[in-house]
């Protein structure tokens, strides 16, 4: 991506997220200022994402990434990432640990508890900040801006991410069930 500047992954989750899209596109030209953004929309916000991006000049066009979805690419976009906004399904609780992965993220307001919960884990941990959704018009562009340009925060935001990183839960769940197994 280059030019030196942080890289913000935004997403939220496989069908996107219409709060986080619009916080993130009415404060796109002051986040282009100081970083690179990649945009996972959404399939169903593509479209007018779309537009608002050919409203950018060219300069700051050239620093934002949008995309409907990603597949295969999105672990190069989680590892090219300084920070993440996003929802904070339970994928969160694997992926940001093992990316080192600082997160901002946004709990679903209508999944029950657990997002928030899960939210609540990350940031207890030193992982990551919230911003409910309710709160993203006046809290993302401050919060988000705060760690872009807070490189050791986000350092040690990483660091407590990469502390919580499991990377052989599934060999040692294997092992735990043949134990229950002979048991």
């Amino acid at each position: 991506m280059g030019e030196g500047r942080p890289v913000l992954l935004v997403m939220g989750g496989s069908h996107g997220a219409r709060s986080i899209n619009r916080a993130i596109c009415a404060s796109l030209e002051q986040l282009l200022a100081r970083a690179q953004v990649v945009h996972v929309t959404g399939p169903l916000d593509w479209p007018w994402v779309q537009e608002e991006a050919a409203r950018l000049p060219a300069e700051l066009r050239a620093r934002y990434h949008p995309y409907a979805y990603l597949h295969d690419e999105l672990a190069d976009a989680m590892a090219a990432a300084d920070l993440i906004v996003n929802r904070s399904g339970a994928s969160n609780l694997g992926e940001l640990p093992i990316m080192g992965l600082p997160g901002v993220l946004v709990p679903y307001p209508h999944a029950g508890r657990h997002q928030q919960i899960n939210a609540e884990f990350l940031v207890a941990h030193g992982a990551a900040v919230i911003v409910e959704d309710a709160a993203l018009a006046r809290d993302l562009l401050p919060t988000a801006l705060g760690l872009l340009e807070d490189v050791d925060a986000r350092q040690r935001m990483a660091a407590a991410a990469r502390r919580l990183a499991r990377p052989d839960a599934a060999q040692r769940m294997v092992e735990l069930m043949a134990s229950m197994a002979r048991n």
